[in-house]
């Protein structure tokens, strides 16, 4: 019986299952891997400015959980996506290297080339309705907790505990012109005692027309004469002509479906030189606030206002930051739109 050949293919031993070992190039492996498909990158582009649950995903890009579920994961080994829990959904969102980590320039230059190409013609009304959906949604809540909404938010922050913050972050931002001043959602109205001091004219913008008949009625209370009430979202300021030479955002935006796009609309109807100033909530993981105050987001990294005001085209400036005795933190945030822009 003839023995095989040493160098016979039929003699080599046969490898039923493959091992990937860790090395010092895995972790850039793993990037280039994940960029390396079509749909991983648009679904990068889709997550520039929002976050989106995994059942949302498959809504827009009509494909099923199970392989939507893959995609997030080779993304998410990649270190280009972190997900997040709140109820009984994840939520994905794009993740950003720390700067002095090795594969940060390759990670953000990726991100900008992505950004650079239109979302795709397809994906564009499945983003709008669901974004609609969340907006409607936050507004049959107030509708219907319009009464009571005071009491629940004070549950998380009440008015008095960012009011004092708030007020000396107006008082210390330099402005060109006090002309005319722009609350989005002004809730029950206070603050607008605080902006009417200050400038010539106020508007009070909120897409909620019961909440807006509250601040509404505070004003007239206060003998505020200088306050213009507008019915609408931050898309319709546009249409009245508003140029702001201060907006200012109180604890609203974990109640918006995009907070990127308010970024957006507000830089366009900010006067250059004008600032705009943000009070909002810190990431946590209290999920309930979803259901007890309608929050859309459970909080926000700063650098996520950092960026979505950067895509805007607002400079930073200020920042402050305080914990609440709940567990809770705030963060006030100030920027600036370029003289120049």
């Amino acid at each position: 019986m003839n023995q095989p050949l040493p160098n016979d293919p039929s003699a080599l031993p046969v490898l039923t299952d493959v091992v990937e070992l860790e090395t010092p190039l895995s972790p850039l492996a793993n990037l280039l891997k994940a960029a390396g498909d079509p749909l991983r990158l648009e679904i990068l582009r889709v997550l520039s400015q929002d976050s989106f649950g995994v059942l949302e995903l498959c809504r827009i890009f009509s494909i099923k959980q199970s392989g939507m579920s893959h995609h997030l994961k080779v993304l998410n080994n990649a270190g280009l996506l972190s997900s997040r829990r709140e109820a009984n959904s994840i939520f994905y969102r794009r993740a950003y290297l720390a700067p002095d980590h090795p594969l940060a320039a390759l990670q953000q230059q990726l991100f900008a080339t992505v950004d650079t190409l239109p979302i795709a013609d397809h994906l564009r009304e499945p983003i709008r309705e669901l974004q609609q959906e969340r907006s409607q949604a936050a507004q049959q809540f107030f509708s219907e907790n319009a009464d009571k909404f005071r009491a629940q938010q004070d549950l998380i922050a009440s008015y008095p505990v960012y009011a004092e913050q708030m007020t000396q972050l107006l008082n210390n931002t330099a402005l060109r012109d006090k002309k005319l001043a722009l609350e989005i959602g002004p809730g029950e109205g206070e603050f607008l005692a605080v902006i009417a001091q200050q400038f010539n004219h106020v508007i009070a913008l909120d897409n909620a027309a019961n909440m807006l008949d509250k601040a509404r009625a505070f004003a007239s209370e206060k003998n505020l004469r200088n306050i213009e009430f507008i019915h609408g979202d931050t898309q319709s300021l546009l249409g009245h002509k508003v140029l702001a030479d201060c907006i200012l955002v109180n604890m609203v935006l974990h109640h918006t479906p995009s907070p990127a796009d308010i970024f957006q609309d507000l830089s366009n109807v900010l006067a250059p030189g004008g600032a705009l100033l943000i009070c909002d909530l810190c990431r946590h993981e209290q999920a309930w606030a979803r259901e007890a105050c309608g929050d859309l987001w459970q909080g926000f990294e700063p650098q996520d206002f950092s960026r979505w005001a950067q895509a805007a085209k607002l400079d930073e400036g200020q920042s402050v930051y305080f914990a609440l005795r709940n567990g809770f933190q705030i963060q006030l945030r100030q920027f600036f739109k370029p003289m120049n822009f």
